[in-house]
């Protein structure tokens, strides 16, 4: 009897220790992105962008793949329309949201001027013939997504031998371009993708959006499968926009952005009411998909790499935060610092020896050097008044209030903390 005791807890151990390893086993190695649209998607379609991120897979080229080294963070693949003859390509994760090559560099604040540089020396980086080398459109798909869009990850679990055959597939097939709007999208690559990994767990939707597959159709029918099927372990993260640049709108689907959109309904519901109220009261009842739920911050600059999502900042932190930094403006404003944005139109983006983002800002007949990243922020400092004005700035774009909220409290605790070194060293100067 005391040896059937035994076994049976010997069992149990046995049993539970594989319930708790197999997690870890098929840890979240897969990552749906969903990308708000700007610019002229977001005027006119909204339906925004799609594409998928490989933890373990890393470009050998941006037309080939292997599996990463150690200290990778993994590859961002999409389809695209016309960039280098191509059908895919791949970009590794950083350079994907911010055309730079490590997290440090990644600019605290940005423009026009800036986002165009760091995308055209990371193009000129990149080891494709000049005949394939993309245009003006490639520049703008292909890097520093998170500088135009805030991006919604959808993680699930894979497993290492389906990443292998996975390159070994894409490898082995043609890649030459074929985007098709309506069956050939950014979309239905991603669905093929996440189906090769867990099939059907992608699928279009007819009614909603007419038989094609969208961006967020693919999010949400990922979601939905993730709650019959828990192994997925999916997580819900967001990358926020970076601050500067014009905020992207919410994603619609097809119906939603012919009907359900200030511009469309009017007219629509002029000469179709039934149409648009059977479509809202269909969109209430169960199309409704909000990417934003349960979902924590991705900060590429966290101390543990290996994750790297954190929870966001609650109202009562926003608000202790907008009380300080309203403190904080108003000693700007008594120093006559000029606003940063003020100062952007007319000074020009550089990069420094390290190929970190450099602004060189004319001030009082003199060029004055102010580094754009935490990796040269203060390292850079020609002015650190200048870099007051930046952080400043940047932290004002991140406690304002949206919903749902895209910083996380570990990221403004950071830049409140550069915010601190910089006015450490301003006083420093003055004395």
């Amino acid at each position: 009897m005391l040896r059937l005791r035994r076994a049976g807890k010997l069992f149990v151990f046995i049993v539970t220790a594989l319930l708790v390893g197999a997690p870890g086993e098929l840890r979240a190695q897969l990552a749906v992105l969903l990308e708000e649209p700007y610019s002229y998607d977001g005027t006119f379609a909204g339906t925004g962008h799609a594409a998928v991120y490989l933890e373990r897979v890393c470009p050998e080229s941006p037309t080939r793949l292997r599996r990463c080294s150690p200290g990778e963070q993994g590859a961002v693949i999409s389809r695209y329309h016309g960039i280098a003859g191509r059908d895919w390509i791949a970009v590794p994760l950083i350079s994907y949201l911010y055309a730079v090559k490590n997290p440090e560099d990644i600019p605290l604040f940005v423009d026009r001027k800036l986002v165009g540089l760091l995308r055209q020396q990371y193009l000129d980086s990149l080891p494709l013939p000049e005949e394939k080398v993309p245009g003006a459109e490639g520049r703008y798909q292909l890097a520093g997504s998170a500088y135009d869009r805030t991006l919604y990850g959808f993680r699930i679990a894979t497993r290492e031998d389906q990443d292998d055959e996975l390159i070994r597939f894409l490898n082995a097939s043609p890649n030459v371009g074929s985007y098709e709007l309506l069956k050939r999208n950014c979309a239905d690559f991603v669905k093929q993708i996440v189906n090769f990994y867990y099939p059907k767990a992608i699928h279009r939707s007819i009614i909603a959006d007419l038989g094609i597959t969208t961006p967020k159709q693919a999010a949400k029918s990922l979601v939905r499968s993730s709650k019959q099927h828990p192994e997925m372990q999916l997580t819900a993260f967001i990358i926020p926009q970076v601050p500067g640049l014009k905020r992207s709108r919410p994603v619609h689907g097809v119906l939603e952005s012919l009907v359900l959109a200030k511009k469309y309904v009017t007219p629509v519901l002029l000469f179709h009411p039934f149409v648009v109220g059977t479509v809202e009261a269909a969109y209430w009842a169960g199309w409704r998909f909000d990417p934003a739920k349960d979902a924590r911050i991705f900060d590429a600059n966290s101390p543990n790499p290996a994750e790297q999502l954190e929870s966001p900042l609650n109202a009562e932190e926003r608000r202790s935060y907008e009380t300080l930094l309203g403190m904080m403006k108003k000693d700007a404003l008594a120093n006559d610092l000029p606003s940063w944005r003020t100062l952007e139109r007319t000074a020009q983006p550089q990069l420094d020896e390290r190929g970190q983002p450099v602004l060189e800002i004319s001030l009082v007949g003199k060029t004055v050097p102010v580094g754009l990243c935490r990796g040269n922020a203060l390292r850079v400092a020609g002015s650190p008044e200048l870099v007051q004005n930046l952080l400043l700035s940047r932290l004002e774009f991140e406690l304002k209030r949206t919903k749902p909220m895209r910083t996380s409290a570990a990221q403004v605790k950071n830049d409140w903390k550069l915010l601190g070194d910089a006015l450490s060293r301003n006083r420093a100067a003055l004395n």
